[in-house]
């Protein structure tokens, strides 16, 4: 009898690479990048008060950041892959809930979609860690770029054109990409990721790598270099469009220079071959120093706004060389028999971000004009450039990195000079 041989595909299913990683990025900054313009504007337009939406965002990260702590827990129970699937539900639920328009709608729809972000974020770096060699880290993260590029760009100024259509239409997009982000992940069939050993003991507190995490000055250092930069993002994002709205400009123009800005993802092949040249240190330091200059300057050039938009979105390149260098350090660091749990603990530079931004920006507005906002975010860019000092000066040369590049779990290699300074001063959106 003739016996029908089973496709190879549904016998083993093929180990993901860099372009499926990437192709998930992708239609996630689709979700993401058409809501980056417009929540900011729904936020302000249900409570009319810059100070008002900083407090908004401070208790929303809060809530994200608990939860992102939470999620190395919850692994212990519930299987990685449902913990993604979750999170495209749960950003699926916040852009529905969004579009309504009510102002306890909106609020409850951003925090569904930040708490959805930091869920798939965490279980895509895990993956990430599990299926992509320390050597090609960083080309993962060029091709994520890369690839997430045209959502970003086009979505933002897509966003408050839609908006102004039919106010729904920007959440009915990130809704169906949300469910498109959910059928290419289940395609992928990634499953729980590689297991590294079975587990021995009681379920650990999801706080008990915080010790850990702490004693490793690589890990500490590319998570404070995610915080600030983020930060950048931040302000940019959110406040941006209130200071252009405030200024009679239009709400149009503030998606338009987010879809400029975002657009500099396209030349994130270039920034990786000018960073092949130079060492790790000397791109991060690049980058914090003259995004730090641009924003700095903008606070200081408020009178006229149009300056100030174009100095800002001056800095934005800089931030966009960050997203690509500044996180490699932690990257390159972390356990195998870790992934999941740093990756938590990495993850809440968002959350983190998240607070710590709006939480000064509404403290500065409580004395001085939204401009000051921008000067401050330079003041915090800067000092990140300062910390970046510490880092060694051979870190992210081609024969460091493929040194990394082990199958064991050895010691994370010394990555900082023997006596580096204290912890200091890392969007979408990324």
């Amino acid at each position: 009898m003739h016996q029908r041989r089973i496709p190879e595909w549904v016998r083993h299913s093929p180990v993901p690479g860099v372009r499926g990683f990437a192709v998930l990025a992708g239609i996630e900054a689709i979700a993401r990048g058409i809501l980056i313009s417009v929540f900011p504007l729904s936020v302000y337009k249900a409570v009319e008060d810059a100070q008002i939406v900083s407090e908004i965002y401070f208790a929303v990260g809060l809530l994200s950041l608990t939860t992102g702590l939470m999620i190395p827990w919850m692994t212990r129970f519930v299987a990685r892959r449902w913990l993604y699937s979750a999170g495209a539900l749960l950003f699926m639920t916040g852009s529905l809930l969004a579009m309504t328009g009510s102002p306890a709608a909106v609020i409850a729809g951003l925090l569904c979609n930040t708490i959805a972000t930091v869920t798939i974020f965490i279980c895509f770096n895990a993956y990430v860690l599990d299926f992509i060699a320390r050597s090609e880290l960083s080309r993962c993260e060029t091709s994520r770029m890369f690839y997430s590029a045209m959502g970003w760009t086009i979505g933002p100024v897509a966003g408050v054109t839609l908006m102004g259509l039919w106010g729904p239409a920007p959440f009915v997009i990130a809704a169906l990409a949300a469910f498109s982000l959910l059928v290419a992940f289940l395609y992928m069939r990634l499953g729980n990721g590689k297991l590294i050993a079975r587990a021995r003991g009681p379920v650990a507190s999801p706080l008990a790598y915080l010790p850990r995490f702490l004693a490793q000055p690589r890990l500490l250092a590319g998570w404070t270099f995610a915080v600030i930069r983020s930060c950048g993002w931040w302000v940019y994002v959110v406040y941006l469009p209130i200071f252009i709205v405030e200024n009679g400009m239009g709400e149009q123009l503030g998606g338009i220079v987010l879809s400029i800005s975002n657009g500099a993802l396209f030349l994130t092949p270039l920034m990786l071959r000018w960073m092949h040249k130079r060492t790790l240190r000397q791109s991060v330091r690049v980058g914090f120093g003259l995004a730090g200059l641009m924003f700095l300057s903008a606070g200081l050039v408020a009178g006229l706004p149009a300056l100030t938009i174009g100095t800002l979105m001056a800095g934005t390149l800089f931030l966009v060389l960050l997203d690509v260098c500044c996180g490699l350090p932690f990257l390159m660091a972390v356990k195998p028999s870790e992934r999941t749990e740093m990756s938590a603990i990495y993850s809440s530079f968002r959350d983190v971000s998240g607070i710590v931004t709006p939480g000064v920006a509404w403290l500065v507005l409580l004395a001085m004009p939204l401009s000051a906002v921008f000067a401050t975010a330079g003041a915090g860019l800067l000092g990140a450039w300062f910390l970046a000092r510490t880092l060694h000066p051979r870190l992210g040369q081609r024969h460091a990195v493929a040194a990394l590049a082990v199958p064991a779990e050895p010691p994370a290699p010394a990555a900082f000079a023997p006596d580096p300074a204290g912890p200091g001063t890392s969007p979408a959106p990324t």
